[in-house]
């Protein structure tokens, strides 16, 4: 009989343990070099659009198909080549002595006066004042350092004539391999960047070497200022300077732009001599009688490097660091699949693991082009932190989200600045933003309110990833001051006896006016979910509830919906009817798609209100992130079908470019949102809501999807 009982509890712990596992990927199983090297970038023409990167989070570098920035004009109106660091900041002095104060405007709050930094044309000082606090700070191009070739006859070569050109970026240990020929003598260069410091090297092979026909060129610009572009002004020398010191195989070059400076530092092995060429321009030019030639070069605000790594530790530091960060965190392999998409789809999601590690991964939200061309002047939008570090943490890189996470702590006092002169309680964080956390005059940004829980959202991931009182106590500050904002913000309608979002508010989906808009469903459903974990907060922390904070909890207005569908917003009753209504980021799926606990939204509605989205929408009209938020409710509503489909729909600001990019237009060649949204797209379509039992609720179960994944974490509930 105890043999019995022994082998009927063998059995019910088998079957638990099948139950619990059984439902579970096999963990481990995952190749992950094999995954990671499959999508190699292989690049065989000089295509503008296809230059490849190295970088480390804080820091990156652009090259061409040279493996260098050789031929920066004509990748201008591509993926540019930049050079750019976090710290790499610079403004144009201001002469005119305009002050912030210029660009504020007072509206109309329920009888008090508000005042918001906006754009204004009239007068004119005032409009120059916006114009310059919308352009400084700007972020700076730090230089290019490239390759001149030259014939025999001492004439230069030209792009057109690089032949045979094969290169290959291998994500799996950070390093850029260029081959090609020039007049029939071949070219290797090997580029890579510590993982440490802002510093690239490059190992270069030629017989072109020993035949004085190569030269290492760096050249350095004055910034532009301009909204979007390289940020390389080459045409004004007078405005800044160049001085270099040169040593034993070695040199550094003094930069002083205005009242910034900064040091490039540049070491080399083997014979070679170093020279200025002309203003801000200098070569590094190999001895003969060698056919292999290597050097490092480091950017930094100070000096303090008392020796460079050569090439051959650069390498070795980028790839322990690589195997580290491919080896940890999560993984999701879809090979065996027969559907057709989903190859490409591997394809985009590692690669967006590489780019947003390089370009998005340091001490500040990245701009929207991260690390390798300016647009809105260089600046970060602190709404797109969301879509550029919450993959961070469900793909079990939390570290790498608390690393820009304590941005705010640093800014606080100017989001304490904002929310008082504006009359409200608490912490209102900036839309455009530096590095110092002043706001940029906008029209629109300004009015944006989607941005202030993410603070809440992102913090809650942290200590879910790691339950530490430390964390709690660490970000509770802002945490509680931000949920101080959005209940002072929330209007009492003594009529209706309920809280009212707005006016004054632009929502996500930006069609809305600022002065009309009430209620944008995704705010609402935010400002729930933002102030409910405040107060998970002071629970864990043993404290009270905030009486306040749950007046406007438990009052606060529903979604408003109209013959069965959600509206944009309440006061948007013509939502489905009017073109205005139905293109920029759909929103709506946003209140159920990116909010974990979405007590405000019925499911019916939702997918009703889904359905309608998808067949109306002016698809054109959305941005690269759209696509991964559609998928991302089609998860939730039960539709993997439709996810599968809102990441392929074929619109051009959901293209995917060789290098990874997310391309969106001509103006805007590359977009991180959309990479940081796929990853968390994925992520969810794999791991799906607390609701949700089965695994890969976001795939196909028709046989088509094979889906392996492990260490994924899921949002917080």
């Amino acid at each position: 009989m105890m043999n019995l009982l022994k082998v009927i509890r063998f059995c019910i712990m088998f079957l638990l343990v099948f139950a619990i596992v059984g439902c579970q990927p096999e963990y481990g199983k995952i190749n992950r070099e094999e995954l990671v090297r499959r999508h190699s970038v292989t690049v065989d023409s000089m295509d503008s659009l296809s230059s490849l990167t190295v970088g480390n989070g804080r820091f990156a570098f652009t090259a061409d198909i040279t493996g260098l920035q050789s031929f920066p004009e004509l990748y201008e109106k591509g993926v540019s080549l930049g050079t750019q660091s976090e710290w790499g900041w610079h403004s144009f002095p201001n002469d005119s002595g305009y002050t912030f104060e210029e660009t504020l405007v007072s509206y109309d709050f329920y009888g008090r006066k508000v005042p918001y930094s906006v754009q204004i044309n009239e007068p004119l000082r005032n409009r120059e004042a916006v114009n310059y606090f919308r352009q400084n700070p700007h972020r700076l191009h730090l230089g290019m350092v490239g390759l001149d070739f030259y014939h025999p006859d001492g004439s230069p070569v030209q792009s057109e004539e690089i032949g045979s050109i094969d290169q290959t970026l291998d994500p799996w240990n950070g390093q850029i391999h260029s081959r090609y020929i020039i007049d029939g003598l071949p070219v290797e260069v090997f580029t890579c960047a510590h993982q440490d410091l802002d510093l690239i090297s490059a190992r270069i092979v030629s017989p072109l070497i020993d035949q004085g026909l190569l030269r290492v060129k760096l050249k350095f610009p004055y910034p532009t200022g301009l909204h979007t572009d390289s940020g390389a002004d080459w045409n004004q020398p007078e405005k800044h300077s160049s001085e270099l010191m040169p040593a034993s195989n070695s040199a550094s070059i003094q930069r002083q732009l205005d009242t910034g400076s900064y040091i490039v530092r540049i070491a080399w092995q083997g014979k070679a001599k170093i020279y200025e060429n002309e203003k801000h321009s200098f070569y590094l030019e190999p001895g003969t009688g060698q056919s292999e030639f290597s050097f490092s070069c480091l950017f930094a605000p100070v000096d303090t490097i008392p020796e460079l790594p050569d090439f051959k530790a650069t390498a070795s530091n980028s790839k322990k660091a690589w195997k580290a960060f491919w080896m940890n965190g999560g993984a999701v392999d879809f090979s065996g699949s027969t559907d057709p998409r989903a190859h490409e789809l591997e394809r985009r999601v590692v690669l967006s693991q590489y780019l947003t590690r390089i370009q998005c991964a340091g001490n500040y939200p990245p701009q929207e082009t991260g690390l390798t061309f300016n647009s809105w002047h260089g600046k970060f939008h602190l709404e797109m932190h969301w879509w550029h570090g919450v993959h961070f943490a469900l793909w079990n890189r939390t570290d790498l989200l608390r690393k820009s996470l304590d941005y705010y702590l640093s800014i606080a006092d100017k989001a304490r600045e904002t929310a008082r002169r504006q009359g409200f309680e608490g912490l209102r964080w900036p839309k455009m933003t530096d590095p110092l956390g002043n706001d940029s005059p906008s029209s629109v940004g300004s009015f944006l309110i989607w941005q202030q829980p993410h603070i809440i959202f992102m913090a809650e991931l942290c200590y879910l990833n790691s339950p530490d009182k430390e964390i709690l106590r660490k970000y509770a500050d802002i945490v509680f001051e931000t949920a101080d904002f959005m209940a002072s913000y929330a209007r009492y309608d003594t009529v209706d006896k309920r809280y009212v979002l707005g006016p004054l508010l632009i929502p996500a989906q930006e069609r809305l006016r600022a002065e009309s808009t009430i209620n944008p469903p995704y705010e609402l459903a935010y400002w729930h979910w933002g102030l409910a974990t405040a107060q998970k907060w002071r629970e864990r922390l043993g404290m009270e509830l905030d009486q306040e904070w749950d007046k406007v909890l438990n009052g606060l207005s529903p979604l408003a919906h109209k013959d069965g569908l959600y509206l944009a917003a309440e006061s948007a009753t013509d939502s489905y009817t009017n073109q205005r209504y139905l293109g920029d980021h759909p929103m709506v799926l946003g209140a159920y798609g990116m909010i974990p606990d979405c007590q405000m939204v019925d499911a019916v509605i939702m997918k009703r209100t889904f359905d309608r989205v998808w067949e109306l929408w002016n698809w054109d009209e959305t941005w690269g992130w759209d696509f991964p938020m559609t998928a991302m409710a089609a998860t939730r509503l039960g539709m993997p079908d439709k996810a599968i489909d809102a990441l392929f729909m074929d619109i051009e600001t959901n293209t995917y470019l060789t290098n990874g990019h997310n391309y969106q237009d001509q103006r805007l060649r590359i977009y991180l949102p959309g990479n940081g949204g796929l990853l968390s797209a994925v992520a969810l379509m794999c791991t799906g809501y607390k609701e949700q039992a089965t695994d890969n609720p976001g795939f196909p179960k028709d046989g088509t999807w094979k889906v392996r994944w492990e260490n994924f974490k899921r949002l917080p509930e």
